[in-house]
């Protein structure tokens, strides 16, 4: 089975759960950004945890069906339709033979996410199928979508119908991707301090229109660093909250770089992750402190979270 691309609105690329255990090669991870509603989609559709989707940023793709095909989108509101009609977002969706799905505009976060029963199926790279943008490979020739692909959708589940079948189920992703409300992002310490914090914590970020898959940049009053000695290089992931020479933050994401020479000030829980993968340019976001207790728990939550879903949705 394949899906023909038709246009591949602003920023679309393949995307599974990321490279795992080769940052010490300088490989960094890639993979969604939002981890969370990659997940649900996948479950949504009956995949395997880890299966490849399209990751879609704010403006989405048209494509072709060719064959039958059960999908789901999750992520950031997007206008989705299939030959006219309306699909809803955090369902199943089974789709004829021939069907064209236009995903329009996000109205609401940064990032939706299309999966597709038996997941998308180019060729692995180091143990993933995900789009590296920043180093070229991965996906499809390691660039986002383009106006005539046609991505292999492995063996899957395909529907028989003659139009398109609504699930009536639906997940709710709150409170983890609660869109309308502002978003909090728990920080723990990080190596590097700065002179001082309050502004730090009590300062709503905006965030800035460089911003990318490799980070968010942050605006804000400025910050400096407690021991402005030059560092050596040291290892950064996702998540980390860097400092550089202008006093701007930056928060890292899922394209990072494996080292870095600026000030490591903080570092954004992992379960915080999936919201600021939602975040758009102008956006705003507060941090509050977090310890490590606090973290885990939070993360063994959002876990839980997940696990019901997939019980709960067979």
């Amino acid at each position: 089975m394949s899906v023909l691309v038709i246009s591949p609105g602003l920023l679309s690329s393949v995307q599974d759960d990321g490279r795992q255990a080769w940052r010490h090669l300088g490989v960094g991870r890639s993979g969604a950004l939002d981890a969370y509603s990659y997940s649900i989609a996948n479950r949504l559709v009956g995949n395997a945890t880890g299966l490849a989707a399209i990751e879609i940023t704010l403006t989405g793709p048209r494509l072709h069906f060719e064959h039958a095909a059960r999908v789901a989108i999750c992520g950031a509101q997007i206008d989705a339709d299939v030959d006219g009609l309306a699909i809803p977002c955090w369902r199943r969706v089974d789709l004829p033979a021939g069907s064209v799905l236009q995903l329009g505009a996000c109205r609401l976060g940064a990032r939706a996410y299309l999966a597709i029963a038996g997941g998308l199926d180019c060729e692995p790279l180091l143990g993933s199928r995900s789009t590296d943008l920043r180093a070229a490979f991965g996906g499809v020739a390691g660039r986002p979508l383009s106006a005539g692909d046609r991505l292999v959708v492995a063996d899957g589940f395909r529907p028989d119908c003659s139009e398109p079948v609504i699930d009536a189920r639906w997940v709710d992703p709150a409170p983890d991707l609660d869109l309308a409300r502002p978003a909090i992002v728990h920080l723990l310490p990080g190596h590097d301090a700065i002179t001082d914090d309050h502004a730090l914590f009590a300062t709503a970020w905006k965030v800035s229109a460089a911003s990318n898959r490799q980070g968010l940049r942050l605006q804000g009053p400025g910050l400096t660093i407690a021991d402005p000695q030059e560092r050596i290089s040291e290892p950064v992931m996702p998540g980390t909250l860097q400092l550089p020479a202008d006093g701007q933050p930056i928060l890292l994401l899922a394209d990072a770089q494996t080292h870095g020479g600026y000030p490591r000030i903080a570092h954004a829980i992992r379960a915080d992750l999936p919201r600021l993968a939602q975040l758009r340019p102008g956006d705003a976001l507060r941090f509050v402190r977090c310890d490590a207790a606090l973290a885990e728990r939070k993360r063994i939550e959002q876990r839980q979270r997940l696990v019901r879903m997939s019980i709960a949705l067979g």
